[in-house]
């Protein structure tokens, strides 16, 4: 399997046979925009290619051959569908589409135009019946490109999402007259719908509990908004749509009060649990007032704006609208299902001339127009440049990491865009967040669970530091008294109603990620800052430091969770692994399972996070200027007790090849006798659970029977052998019975480096890329620019696939998923062994064996064929420790040390590692570099 990608790399990078980049499967080709970064051109003619084809669930949101595109900023994220329409989502008052396609109502999202003379007409919405050869579509970092062209005309549109935080789309659209006449009578139309489609976590529990759609339930809901336009400012500057609710449907409130007491008795995974009563008056699970939206022609005043979209489209529909033939009238009575904002420009083109117009939809909270014109007014003056900004400042962004292979840089660039354009902002808590997209927001309508977000930001403390701080802050507003986190958050403010809202690992995934983020940027200050907690409006509000907050969390571990016979942390309801209980303990033993319950990986993990606290809590108690927030002086030294009580326990879990995977009680005994599980052995190696004999054992038996067999990255285990429960038959390799999960799969890299098997974790990184994936499954759209937390294996008949099933069936909306973005990421850094510690960080630099560069904002490290370089560029001032693990025989060859540009005789710890001790400030980084004799 190996041999077949490096031969074919070997071939791309020769530049001799292979036309395409490597990675580009079937679908389209990587390319380098003309701004420099990597982007996809999608080629594939969907209407009529067989492999283009997805069995989603009839009625879903997306169509069989629809294949998407996240166009995104910090506030919101727009779905480029290769029909040719977007569809915008923001998260103000709850999750939702603004312009939801709806074939039914006429609604066809946004962001398509058409462009007429009279004689032809030529439409930025792939047509059925178009050529495919004369429309080009590009997937880019914060745009959609589309070009159409005919022998007389040509259009270029592009749909970009500005970077930053403007909530704001700007459709920019270039006309080309081709022919050597002027062209005088020319009509463009711009097109965005206005039906909203709100991700409703209560109308998803009722269509499950009813078993009918909920995308049609959904759609319902929105019909009962009363639409109504105004100009902006009074003037033809364009339009500005407000949607009134009307008022609930009686049948729908007799069935939502009638589940609640059953949901309350009977509660699921996902599809609901007990409904809490709205904590304060900010919290529910629909949006009552949505956010108003506007449509404005920024670099001319429009020529005629129309509300009507029923008449436009017409019997012809979106491919031929009947309205071209005669034109829109200024018209804003129209406020049916089919409302739209409509632009039409009428424009002159001399022979080969072009002309660039440009519109700006978004959105805009409370009354009044000033934010608007606002926006507006700024648009006006940089629209002609925010494609070209916008990009540069993409390409500024993040981490980079380059190696022999070209497609490495591009991936990493890709990885980096996909994730930060996840971010929204949410209202309640009144900071961005990093949700797990795909199937969780666009099917289930859920942030959950609590534990992914705090992973999607760990490789953005490297790069983009307020980002983390807003997803802790986000997280430690929910902490309850007692130290719980809820399992995840619907609507505005809403817990979700779930079963597995005891989660016995989420607090550690808070601790890992806030011990990482102090550590790494040496930000303490953070630890002082006063937060309100749950529920934030209520007529009493509460207010805590971030540094309490954590101890909550802390204790919750002790105290709330603690331990059972076997002194390993109790599951309760659900570990990292939501169906453990559910799929592999009997219905008769599930009360014994939670109560008695233990989670190896809590175990192993805690060893880690637990040691990690510790650290950053010595850090904090040496400063000169210690923090206002009282931290116990024995604190850290209980936290390696707990820690070291959990490694022990962990130990005592090994079967002589691995470790096993939890306790279910006595009834049902030992689950991971029979089979490896992935999810707690890399945490095992990194907590030093194993020692010198163990650890090659394990290593040995992950990459037989984990690694070897898979196609692609590791499995979560290794084949049949725990049989299910309760009549669950989960297919072999998908999902949780040997599915590959990118978010184990970085732990494992991580542990692999640590424990000395770095060209292992290499390989293993490079086989969980989008590349190999696309390589290896060419004919899956999905894999090749975005995926999702979770692919079949190779044991499964449909490998390299979604999980697919009647009650979960991600093929549903099979990419956006951050976590295959943000693991990737994380790979890198733990790929180079960075582990910050309390007086600064250790690395290993030489796991890849060939020139490389890895950079950000907070560490860099690069290897050539005269040594390494580096540097650590904290926030605060300080004198930092990096200690450097070489090889034995580059530590044999370390000719000289230059550290903040003075050479020096190289310093050895007693265990022979490398040490450099140097300053930084907020303005200069500490920088070293390494000269190793060849």
């Amino acid at each position: 399997m190996g041999s077949i990608h490096e031969s074919y790399l070997s071939v791309l990078d020769a530049n001799t046979i292979e036309k395409k980049a490597y990675g580009s499967g079937s679908f389209g080709e990587w390319i380098v925009d003309d701004l420099n970064n990597p982007a996809f051109r999608y080629t594939s003619d969907q209407r009529h290619d067989p492999k283009a084809e997805t069995p989603v669930t009839p009625g879903g949101l997306l169509g069989a051959t629809e294949h998407i595109h996240q166009v995104g900023n910090d506030r919101l994220v727009a779905i480029a569908s290769n029909h040719g329409y977007v569809q915008v989502r923001q998260d103000e008052g709850g999750p939702k589409f603004l312009n939801s396609f709806s074939l039914e109502r006429s609604q066809f999202g946004g962001g398509i135009g058409y462009l007429t003379d009279g004689k032809e007409m030529l439409s930025t919405f792939y047509s059925p019946d178009g050529n495919p050869k004369q429309f080009e579509r590009v997937f880019g970092m914060g745009y959609f490109q589309k070009k159409i062209h005919s022998q007389r005309l040509s259009v270029d549109q592009v749909i970009q999402t500005p970077f930053g935080d403007d909530p704001v789309v700007l459709s920019q659209v270039t006309i080309t007259n081709k022919t050597s006449e002027t062209l005088s009578d020319l009509c463009w139309i711009e097109y965005w719908g206005c039906h909203q489609y709100q991700f409703s976590f209560r109308q998803y529990m009722l269509a499950q509990a009813h078993k009918t759609s909920a995308v049609e339930m959904r759609h319902k809901f929105s019909d009962r908004f009363q639409h109504s336009f105004t100009l902006l400012d009074g003037r033809n500057t364009g339009l500005m749509n407000k949607q009134t609710y009307t008022g609930d449907s009686e049948e729908e409130n007799a069935q939502w009060e009638a589940l609640k007491p059953v949901l309350a008795a009977n509660p699921t995974m996902f599809a609901g649990g007990a409904v809490s009563e709205p904590a304060d008056g900010n919290v529910g699970f629909d949006d009552f007032n949505p956010p108003r939206t506007f449509l404005v022609s920024l670099d001319a005043p429009s020529d005629v704006m129309s509300t009507n979209g029923e008449k436009f489209f017409g019997s012809q529909g979106v491919s031929k609208p009947s309205g071209l033939l005669t034109g829109l009238t200024n018209d804003l009575s129209y406020t049916g299902a089919s409302s739209a904002m409509l632009i039409q420009r009428r424009l002159s083109l001399s022979p080969a001339e072009s002309r660039t117009l440009y519109f700006l939809y978004g959105y805009c909270n409370g009354e009044g127009d000033s934010q608007v014109s606002a926006l507006v007014e700024k648009y006006r003056h940089v629209a002609s440049t925010t494609w070209k900004d916008s990009s540069k400042l993409w390409n500024a962004s993040g981490m980079k990491f380059s190696a022999q292979n070209s497609w490495i840089a591009r991936e990493t660039a890709w990885h980096y865009y996909y994730l930060r354009s996840a971010l929204t902002y949410d209202s309640y808590f009144q900071e961005h967040i990093l949700t797990q997209g795909a199937q969780y927001v666009y099917v289930m309508g859920n942030n959950s669970s609590a534990r992914d977000p705090l992973q999607h930001v760990l490789p953005l403390v490297y790069s983009d530091p307020q980002i983390v701080k807003e997803v802790l802050r986000y997280t430690l507003k929910s902490v309850r008294t007692d130290g719980s986190i809820p399992y995840g958050m619907v609507g505005h403010g809403m817990p979700m109603p779930t079963i597995m809202d005891d989660a016995s690992d989420i607090p550690l995934f808070l601790l890992w990620l806030a011990s990482e983020y102090v550590l790494a940027t040496r930000d303490h200050a953070f630890l002082d800052e006063s937060v309100l907690t749950y529920p934030l409006y209520s007529d009493t509000p509460n207010r805590a430091t971030v540094f309490s907050l954590l101890q909550s969390a802390y204790q919750c571990m002790q105290k709330k969770i603690g331990t059972g016979e076997h002194g390993l942390f109790r599951q309760l309801q659900d570990d990292w692994n939501d169906a453990v209980i559910a799929l592999w303990v009997p219905k008769q033993h599930r009360d014994e399972c939670v109560r008695d319950g233990e989670s190896v990986p809590n175990s192993a993990m805690a060893t880690y996070v637990f040691k990690h606290y510790a650290r950053m809590i010595e850090y904090v108690r040496k400063l000169s200027t210690p923090t206002v927030t009282t931290i116990p002086a024995d604190l850290a030294a209980t936290a390696l007790r707990d820690a070291e009580h959990h490694r022990q326990a962990t130990t005592k879990t090994w079967t002589g090849k691995w470790f096993k995977r939890a306790w279910l009680g006595s009834a049902t005994g030992w689950l991971g006798e029979k089979n490896i599980w992935l999810e707690p052995q890399p945490w095992a190696l990194i907590a030093e659970a194993t020692d010198a004999q163990t650890a090659p054992i394990l290593v040995d038996s992950i990459d037989k029977m984990l690694r070897q067999p898979s196609t692609i990255g590791a499995m979560q285990q290794n084949g049949p052998g725990e049989n299910m429960t309760n009549g669950c038959k989960r297919p072999l390799g998908m999902s949780v019975n040997g599915g590959v999960w990118p978010a184990l799969n970085v732990t494992l890299i991580w542990a692999l480096v640590q424990n000395g098997y770095g060209s292992m974790a290499w390989e293993e990184w490079q086989r969980n890329s989008l590349a190999w994936h696309a390589t290896t499954y060419p004919d899956v759209w999905y894999g090749t620019w975005s995926s999702l937390d979770s692919v079949n294996s190779a044991f499964n008949e449909r490998p390299g696939r979604a999980s697919y099933s009647e009650v979960f069936n991600q093929e549903d909306f099979p990419v956006t998923n951050s976590h295959i973005h943000a693991s990737q990421l994380l790979g890198i850094p733990k790929l180079l062994g960075i582990e910050f510690k309390s007086a600064g960080l250790e690395l290993r630099p030489s796991t890849v064996q060939e020139p490389y560069t890895f950079e950000s904002a907070l560490v860099g490290v690069s290897r050539s064929s005269a040594g390494y370089c580096g540097w650590y560029a904290p926030m605060t001032s300080g004198n930092w420790t990096v200690i450097v693990h070489l090889p034995e025989a580059e530590t044999a060859s370390v000719g000289g040390v230059e550290i903040n540009g003075k050479r020096q005789e190289p310093t050895w710890t007693d265990a022979r590692r490398l040490l450099i001790v140097g300053l930084s400030s907020t303005t200069e980084r500490l920088a070293w570099k390494v000269e190793v004799r060849s």
